[in-house]
């Protein structure tokens, strides 16, 4: 009987251990998904007279973390934020190399071109990060402000210097698909470079003379308006063609240029009538070939070819239903095809 009552008190001593360790692991737990304070004021964590801090969620680390360096560039307002644009184009240029060819501080364009693909700021850090048990990641983006006004001015400076070797050209160069793209690019670097001049003022630093990225591109545009560009059309018998190319050069700014002219848009019309077995209609075959051509380097910058079809009951009204279909085409395309080439225009040396 004693012995009977020593074992159901040790299970009873057993279960009581038991319970109380599952206890003890839930309470645990329950501890260890408490909600640190950092993320509901990041300054609990981070001393306000050192760091600018703020908080970003998500579904991952990686959302949760570019969410928190985005809200740190939000948090000093429209003026710091980086034109998504002028990122794209400053990392290709990184990317290709224009941008360190100028540079005497390789350093600084690593670091803004990985900045500005995160929409961050030159010296922000992920101080820390936290996912709760419904798999929400929380990330605490920082910015040390000491270390900021110790690299921005340095930076802003490593900048304007590759600027201004960009646009240290002979003048005879400068109105130039060259000289255009040396503009451009200015304009990128610029405007990459001024949300660094505007914080140095949040940080209470002088701020420094910097000229923004518009100031560039006005020059760019006036050198658009000082670039002659020859039209040479064969085979356009009525005009209409050469109408919708020099329609297409006008809107963008290009002058008219005489044969002397170092650009050239050469185009070639092939016009032939055609006839199908057992087709009671008569048609017309047009293809276009327009190349834009650097005659000083003998090279095509741009070309553009199309084809098309068009019939009718007799060969005159197929004739002038391809011609007018061949300048449609050239109406709605040519236009946003010299666009796109002219703005990924990169300098050549």
């Amino acid at each position: 009987m004693a012995k009977i009552i020593k074992q159901k008190c040790f299970t009873a001593f057993f279960l009581i251990c038991l319970t109380l360790a599952l206890q003890s692991c839930v309470i645990g737990n329950a501890a260890a998904r408490t909600q640190p304070d950092w993320i509901r004021d990041p300054y609990t964590k981070y001393d306000r007279q050192v760091y600018f801090a703020v908080v970003g969620i998500g579904s991952s680390r990686d959302t949760a973390e570019k969410n928190a360096l985005g809200n740190l560039v939000a948090l000093f307002g429209q003026n710091i934020r980086i034109d998504e644009n002028a990122t794209t184009i400053y990392q290709e240029a990184a990317t290709n190399g224009i941008t360190t060819r100028w540079s005497e501080n390789t350093e600084f364009v690593s670091m803004v071109s990985r900045s500005a693909s995160f929409n961050s700021l030159v010296g922000a850090e992920i101080g820390e990060v936290w996912n709760d048990d419904k798999n929400n990641f929380y990330a605490a983006a920082i910015l040390n402000q000491h270390r900021a006004v110790q690299i921005y001015p340095s930076l802003i400076r490593s900048n304007q210097r590759i600027i201004d070797n960009l646009l240290n050209l002979p003048a005879s160069e400068k109105n130039t698909f060259d000289g255009l793209a040396r503009y451009e690019i200015a304009a990128t670097v610029a405007d990459i470079t001024i949300p660094y001049v505007y914080m140095l003022s949040v940080l209470g630093m002088p701020s420094q003379e910097f000229k923004k990225g518009d100031t560039y591109r006005l020059d760019a545009l006036n050198i658009v308006k000082a670039i002659p560009v020859n039209l040479r059309v064969q085979n356009d018998i009525s005009g209409r063609i050469q109408g919708a190319f020099a329609k297409a050069l006008s809107d963008f700014g290009f002058q008219s240029g005489g044969n002397n002219s170092r650009y050239t848009l050469d185009v070639n019309i092939i016009n032939t009538p055609l006839e199908f077995a057992n087709s009671p209609y008569k048609w017309t075959r047009f293809v276009v070939n327009a190349d834009l051509v650097d005659t000083s380097l003998n090279t095509v910058l741009l070309p553009y070819s199309f084809n098309l079809r068009e019939g009718h009951n007799n060969q005159a009204e197929a004739d002038n239903r391809a011609l007018a279909s061949a300048v449609q085409k050239i109406n709605d395309e040519y236009a946003d095809l010299l666009s796109g080439y002219l703005s990924r225009l990169l300098p050549q040396n």
